[in-house]
């Protein structure tokens, strides 16, 4: 029995989504599984063939990554990928979980008398990364909260705040001039 790895994974409906599957060895044949059917196999120096709701929607690569596109929740669950290095085979599984479509993020602003600060929140089932643009300048804030000193804030401009999980962001904007 080859080495057996399990790890939970997380994509959003509507994203391709692509197993982060990383093979050092020459692969001679594989196959993907999910909940014990086939979804995909390869052996070399043949196209992949590819079966069930998946077959017009995922791509296999001779590195043994698939790629799923157009995420549905049905694709949620547990996946196998067995591959044969011309030595043994191998074995690693997944848990595909899928959650919805990120939100549009929500931006509120206070102003005090030395400072403005700017919030963003959005309402989402896991933890996301948070980014802020004011005007064209990127800042690094990776938190929901962004301060800024009244004396620097020129009214004509406006904050983005982004969010991002996996491969999918969503971005709002907001004038300064509503903040002050």
């Amino acid at each position: 029995i080859g080495h057996i790895y399990c790890k939970d994974v997380f994509g959003i409906m509507g994203e391709n989504f692509i197993f982060p599957v990383q093979i050092d060895q020459k692969i001679v044949e594989m196959l993907w599984k999910k909940n014990k059917n086939k979804v995909a196999e390869w052996e070399e120096q043949s196209k992949p063939t590819y079966f069930g709701p998946l077959r017009d929607r995922s791509v296999l690569m001779e590195n043994g990554s698939l790629t799923i596109v157009n995420l549905e929740k049905d694709d949620a669950g547990p996946y196998e990928l067995q591959y044969w290095d011309s030595v043994k085979d191998h074995y690693l599984n997944f848990v595909l979980i899928v959650l919805d479509s990120l939100p549009e993020p929500k931006i509120s602003c206070n102003a005090s008398d030395d400072k403005l600060v700017l919030k963003c929140t959005a309402n989402f089932q896991e933890s996301l990364n948070y980014a802020w643009k004011l005007g064209n300048n990127p800042h690094s804030s990776q938190n929901q909260e962004l301060s800024v000193p009244v004396k620097n804030v020129d009214i004509t401009t406006n904050a983005t705040c982004i969010i991002k999980f996996s491969q999918t962001e969503r971005r709002s904007e907001i004038s300064l001039s509503q903040c002050l």
